[in-house]
């Protein structure tokens, strides 16, 4: 396979579903897309019922063009990241991996518009994070669930209105904000940069007041993060957690033992605000997010300092901040149910505490005069105990 016939497969894999987000190319099966969380095979012709190492292994070649870098990444780690595009047509997040002594490629389609927070339906709350000054904010959960499409909102919501410098260290580069109010330097890994690290520790002196970093992954990243946010900066970043407690502890869990203390003293004065996502089925197809979202105050910094206990936990936390815009997955999850959003089966599935938004959920069609329960109508048993009559 050439470049141009690489394009017309992807061009063709495009094509054939409507809101394509991942093309996945995998030796013995077809070329697969995913449209709405679901993976399908793509028709061709001639057809490829099963996708053979060599034919994975020269998409994959095509892909890497010659790349040094790339090329010694996949041997040496086992996989590379690279962007790619498809003129006129799509932009893609690209990683091409081996496994089992072949090699694989899955490309997650980057959208070319910049999302608003009005277009994405986000929480009034998010405007209360773009006008944060400095601290941490993260926006966590896993992969796929629109991490970086939210960031990307929060940071047009910036864009619109604050005449700051922007700098963005990513991998790649996903959406390119144009100037608008702000100035935005993007820097990609690789090409401008070669660890988040270093990426943050340059930055510092690129006199930015936000600085977005694609991905805090590891303990040195965090603590220049942790520095940034201490010295003025608002640092934006993603954490693959699923919740507010799970985000501190994966921090935590970077740092050694003698270590955590302080740690814990920084991240109380740091953090502003958790936003963790998950992606529900969305009743008549497509999919919605749900968020649990948790800011900052004396109880939060409390319980960061001195960790989780009964009666004290970030989730109950979180449910005494309603009136601040905070929200536990399962109110939002409620929530969905009650726009007709999502189905209960699916409500149900994605709770945390079943308990909670089974309740919820009961209170919602109780109050449209649904039935909440399976049972009949009940009656006693005037007859039991009593010698039956032969």
């Amino acid at each position: 396979m050439r470049k141009p016939e690489i394009d017309y497969i992807l061009g063709r894999m495009l094509d054939s579903q409507q809101n394509v987000s991942d093309l996945n190319i995998t030796v013995g099966r077809p070329f697969q897309v995913e449209s709405a969380g679901f993976l399908s095979g793509v028709e061709l012709d001639p057809p490829f019922p099963g996708l053979t190492p060599f034919q994975a292994e020269i998409f994959a070649l095509n892909l890497i063009n010659q790349d040094r870098r790339l090329t010694e990444a996949l041997l040496s780690q086992g996989s590379c990241d690279l962007s790619y595009e498809l003129p006129r047509k799509a932009r893609f997040r690209v990683n091409v991996f081996s496994q089992r002594g072949h090699y694989s490629v899955v490309l997650r389609r980057l959208q070319t518009r910049i999302p608003t927070l009005e277009d994405m339906n986000l929480p009034a709350v998010f405007r209360k994070m773009a006008g944060e000054k400095n601290g941490i904010i993260f926006v966590t959960g896993a992969t796929g669930t629109g991490k970086s499409t939210s960031l990307a909102a929060l940071l047009n919501e910036i864009n619109e209105h604050q005449s700051v410098h922007v700098v963005t260290l990513e991998d790649p580069v996903e959406f390119s904000h144009p100037h608008k109010k702000a100035t935005f330097n993007q820097r990609e890994m690789g090409n401008d940069f070669d660890t988040f690290a270093n990426g943050l520790r340059a930055a510092l002196r690129q006199a930015p007041k936000v600085i977005l970093v694609g991905e805090m992954r590891d303990r040195e990243t965090v603590e220049i993060g942790l520095s940034a946010a201490e010295t003025g900066h608002l640092v934006l970043s993603t954490l693959h957690t699923v919740d507010a407690g799970q985000t501190i502890n994966r921090i935590l869990g970077m740092f050694s033992a003698e270590e955590e203390t302080q740690i814990r003293t920084r991240l109380a004065d740091a953090i502003r605000w958790i936003v963790c996502q998950r992606l529900l089925p969305r009743e008549g197809g497509g999919r919605v997010a749900a968020f649990e979202i948790m800011g900052s105050n004396l109880r939060v910094k409390d319980t960061i300092l001195h960790g989780e206990s009964e009666g004290k936990t970030f989730y109950e936390i979180i449910e005494a901040g309603k009136a601040f815009g905070w929200t536990t997955f399962d109110d939002s999850i409620v929530e969905l149910f009650r726009q007709g959003l999502i189905s209960e089966e699916t409500g149900k599935a994605y709770a945390s505490n079943r308990g909670v938004v089974g309740r919820g959920i009961d209170s919602i069609k109780s109050s449209k005069g649904q039935a909440t329960t399976d049972l009949g109508k009940l009656e006693v048993d005037r007859d039991y105990g009593k010698p039956k009559k032969l």
